[in-house]
């Protein structure tokens, strides 16, 4: 009997590890099919709830994960992307895409796993081009997700002779309350709703659970899976932390409903069973879907209730990084390029403030390493990117327009300032990835160099902050200023780099801090450069 404990054990586990392979593998392969553009179908086609609802339908398909979908989700309603009532869209829509697995489950291959497995591997070894290795991953993780379920099968198979999961069902037929906390914790706990859903469509088919059982852990599951929403917001924005709150509320309000119409919906159920002639494994899947389709319609009408309860449940400014243009409007291109032109001016200035308070809050990550800070600097250089992008695909269609002598150099000047901005970004993303260095390596720096880092931290901030000012106000006096301060900076890099080597070389610093603390001064002394650019545009030295 220990023999088979240990072999319905390790049945089961190491299906359920070769099922979640398969389930991420396939979506990764889906992914790179789609060119990787997840985030900007989010991002583009969330106009309104009901195209929130579809992105998210779509998007989880494409995943194969429900929680993949509302972690992307999250991140964009904390970068300002999207607001909540969007992203309720979203993450409706995502619930429904996640029934998915559970019908290709109910498809019942299981015997075929191992060459579907075979053809995926001859794709992914056997061939270079990268379109047949994205199909291959699919193949091969569809297969491994079948040949996971096939083990998984034969490890629960012994519980049929064990009376305590006898009784455990039993229970759970008459207590639906039991049933879905069972399904919640146990989806918490391998992180996957979709595997757990292939479990119970696989104790199901083998006749260990009843359609009584079964249905309350099919909510439970439901429940469970937003625990990875609720991981995401740890430590974002009020307004993820809002969205992952309105996933759970969605589902716990989808559960009430259906355990108050239980013997309906069961007899719904076994109603498609019988009319369509469904296996075992297609039964759970459609109540899977109805149960996510039927919860969808309900509560779509109530996304601005939803909204504004979880507004109240979770009070509190949000400080969201609004990433998305707010100036660039495409018909003045046509109508008033000189209109246009101030458009284009005003983001580009919106980019340099970011870039302000990205060094900020990167000198803020360098002093304090609180993670926070270096988030973010991070959401803050995404949004510097994303402005890079628009502006510069606004200025090369009012390139075309005509524009007096003026106005010509005017936007050659914000081709240019745009680029300097950018780069200022990178820069000090490069300073956040060296802190992050410091940190996982232990690497000591010295009271002396923290303070030279800081005057020098100080002095890079002022003068961006003074070019971006300059470039506003078209202020020459400031400009002139920024040039003097720049050439300061160019100083201060000497000579800090020659007192670190000098404290190297009397023991007081190791090699490792040393390579942190001249390439911080060089990234600081680069963002000075690009700072003097864009000071020179504005006195004409350009």
């Amino acid at each position: 009997m220990e023999l088979d404990v240990q072999q319905m054990l390790f049945e089961f586990i190491g299906g359920l590890g070769i099922f979640l392979f398969g389930i991420s593998f396939m979506g990764d392969g889906l992914q790179k099919s789609a060119g990787d553009k997840l985030r900007d179908i989010l991002d583009r086609f969330t106009t309104n709830p009901f195209m929130g609802v579809l992105a998210g339908i779509f998007v989880t398909v494409l995943l194969q994960t429900s929680s993949g979908t509302t972690a992307i989700t999250i991140g964009l309603v904390s970068a300002g992307f999207m607001n909540l009532r969007q992203a309720i869209g979203v993450i409706m829509g995502a619930n429904i895409g996640t029934t998915i697995t559970a019908f290709i489950i109910g498809i019942d291959i299981g015997a075929y796993a191992l060459p579907i497995f075979a053809v995926g591997s001859i794709m992914l070894f056997f061939f270079k081009s990268k379109k047949v290795h994205n199909i291959g991953q699919i193949v091969l993780g569809f297969g491994a997700l079948f040949y996971g379920l096939e083990l998984m099968s034969a490890g629960m198979k012994p519980l049929r002779s064990l009376e305590a999961f006898h009784d455990l069902t039993v229970s759970m037929s008459s207590n639906p309350i039991l049933g879905v906390v069972i399904g919640t914790v146990f989806t918490v706990i391998v992180q996957s709703s979709s595997a757990t859903i292939g479990i119970l469509q696989g104790l199901f088919a083998e006749g260990l659970i009843n359609i009584d059982a079964a249905l309350p852990v099919l909510f439970g599951d439901n429940i469970g899976t937003t625990i990875t929403a609720v991981l995401a917001s740890i430590g974002a924005s009020v307004a993820a932390k809002r969205a992952a709150a309105t996933h759970v509320l969605f589902n716990l309000i989808g559960t009430t409903i259906f355990l108050i119409l239980l013997q309906p919906f069961t007899m719904l159920i076994q109603w498609f069973e019988r009319v369509l002639n469904l296996n075992p494994e297609m039964v759970i899947a459609f109540a899977h879907g109805t149960f996510n389709v039927t919860n969808t319609l309900i509560q779509f009408w109530f996304i601005g209730l939803l909204a504004l309860i979880v507004t109240k449940l979770i009070p509190g400014e949000d400080s969201v990084i609004e990433y998305k243009a707010k100036h660039l409007d495409p018909v003045f291109i046509e109508q008033s390029p000189s209109i246009a032109l101030g458009q284009a001016k005003e983001e580009v200035l919106r980019m340099g403030q970011f870039a302000v308070l990205g060094l900020q809050e990167t000198h803020n990550y360098l002093r304090t390493k609180q993670q926070k800070h270096a988030d973010t600097a991070t959401q803050l250089e995404d949004a510097i990117n994303n402005l890079d992008r628009k502006i510069t695909d606004y200025l090369v269609a009012l390139a075309s327009s005509s524009l007096s002598e003026n106005e010509s150099e005017e936007h050659s000047i914000l081709v240019d300032t745009i680029r300097d901005i950018e780069r200022i970004g990178d820069h000090y993303e490069n300073v956040l990835e060296l802190v992050e260095y410091q940190q996982s390596n232990k690497v000591k720096l010295t009271d002396q160099a923290m303070k030279e880092l800081d005057e020098m931290f100080e002095l890079t901030i002022t003068t961006v902050q003074e070019a971006v000012q300059a470039l506003d106000h078209k202020d020459r006096q400031l400009a002139l200023d920024v040039v003097k301060k720049e050439e300061t900076i160019d100083k201060m890099e000497r000579k800090l780099r020659k007192q670190h080597i000098l404290r190297i070389n009397e023991g007081l610093c190791s090699g490792q801090s040393g390579i942190v603390f001249v390439d911080i001064i060089s990234n600081l002394e680069r963002v000075g450069d690009h700072a003097v650019n864009i000071a020179e545009a504005v006195i004409g030295d350009r």
